[in-house]
């Protein structure tokens, strides 16, 4: 068993009615009084041009309404429509400012440089942890001391505490090599790392075997050195 291998574990209006001719006419003038008489066509005629007057303005009155109903509804939809759509682009400006503020942060992609230095870094400190010989954990251990810190070195601490007289006992040999390293992200004094190895182990004389193991692994930059502050694996 090798120490990666302990990691995994719609509203309705009346129409008004009909008018009735004589309406607001005096007895006299319902009974036929004739057009001579000066009374009926002066001022009861009048009288009645004035009731046909008044049905024409009620008759006329809900038509003008429903115009200026179906105005402000429209007003009304072109303004929420204008509000959703400024309110969507403004989202969008901010979700690409913040994806671009990230992206610029992101030195991963933008410093060559910088990243094959962590990723050669991180790649040669798993390869001196994870090896070890027989007789020679004690340099493995050293090593750990030097490149790890924080969980991950507690991590590797409590691990080899519990393998440590086996690996003597059964002679057991660990090579372990970083065959692919990919820099996640790289921020300032801080980087992630996914990390693909490959590690042969031989127990005595026994036949060797290869086995693929994987790692998250998470850096800090102290003393311009990168040290594993994290391990996971995967």
């Amino acid at each position: 068993m090798t120490l990666v291998r302990l990691l995994r574990g719609g509203r309705a209006q009346d129409s008004p009615g009909d008018a009735d001719p004589g309406a607001g006419l005096e007895p006299d003038q319902a009974s036929g009084t004739g057009p001579g008489d000066g009374r009926s066509g002066d001022g009861r005629s009048g009288d009645g041009h004035s009731g046909a007057e008044g049905l024409a303005d009620e008759s006329s009155a809900d038509p003008a309404d429903g115009v200026r109903a179906r105005r402000t509804r429209r007003a009304a939809l072109a303004a929420l429509t204008a509000v959703l759509a400024l309110g969507g682009c403004g989202f969008l400006y901010g979700a690409h400012r913040l994806t671009s503020a990230e992206s610029a942060r992101n030195r991963a992609l933008t410093d060559t440089e910088a990243t094959h230095r962590v990723a050669g870094e991180v790649a040669n400190a798993l390869a001196r942890v994870f090896s070890y010989t027989p007789d020679g954990t004690a340099a493995a251990e050293r090593s750990a001391r030097s490149v790890l810190d924080g969980r991950a070195a507690r991590q590797y601490q409590d691990l080899f505490d519990q393998v440590r007289d086996d690996l003597t006992e059964q002679r057991v040999t660990l090579s372990t090599r970083a065959v692919r390293t990919g820099v996640i992200e790289l921020d300032g004094d801080r980087a992630r790392l996914l990390v693909f190895l490959d590690q042969t182990s031989r127990r005595g004389k026994d036949e060797a075997t290869t086995a693929a193991a994987q790692l998250t692994v998470t850096v800090r930059l102290e003393n311009d050195r990168w040290r594993i502050v994290d391990l996971k694996a995967r």
